[in-house]
């Protein structure tokens, strides 16, 4: 059924979804595919970056425990902006960078970050400056000028 419903619009395959189930069945389908979709962006994390649960967690300045919890249930409102910003990065950083390479890139530090090296930049709390330096490294104007 999955590779039926990849074929149609999303509004179509819901309808195709929905045209036979029950609400409460209906209600849990959505749930399922929210959790998905919001804990993709950390799995990227780990995977790409090399990252243990541990490490990752301590980016987001909360416990292992807590970050496992985030995996299964998906992370906090609270914490979306900060989740957005390193998932910008690392998609960022996929489309430019070969994917064993991006460990590295991630623990090197740099000059323009102050010595620092991007992981070093997000376990400090500031991944909004982790999306900044990822954005400014493939900053084409920046290289031309």
């Amino acid at each position: 059924m999955a590779v039926e419903l990849t074929r149609l619009t999303p509004a179509a395959a819901a309808a195709a979804v929905l045209r036979d189930a029950d609400p409460a069945w209906a209600r849990r389908f959505v749930d399922e595919l929210d959790r998905a979709v919001r804990t993709e962006p950390l799995v990227r994390l780990i995977e790409l970056w090399g990252l243990s649960n541990v490490a990752a967690a301590r980016i987001f300045g909360v416990s292992r425990q807590a970050f496992t919890r985030w995996l299964r249930n998906g992370p906090p409102v609270s914490r979306a902006g900060a989740v957005a910003d390193v998932a910008s990065a690392t998609d960022l950083l996929d489309r430019k960078v070969k994917r064993e390479r991006i460990p590295a890139v991630v623990r090197r530090a740099a000059p323009v970050l102050g010595g620092r090296s991007l992981l070093e930049l997000a376990e400090a709390g500031d991944t909004a400056a982790v999306a900044r330096a990822v954005s400014e490294m493939f900053e084409l104007r920046r290289v031309q000028a």
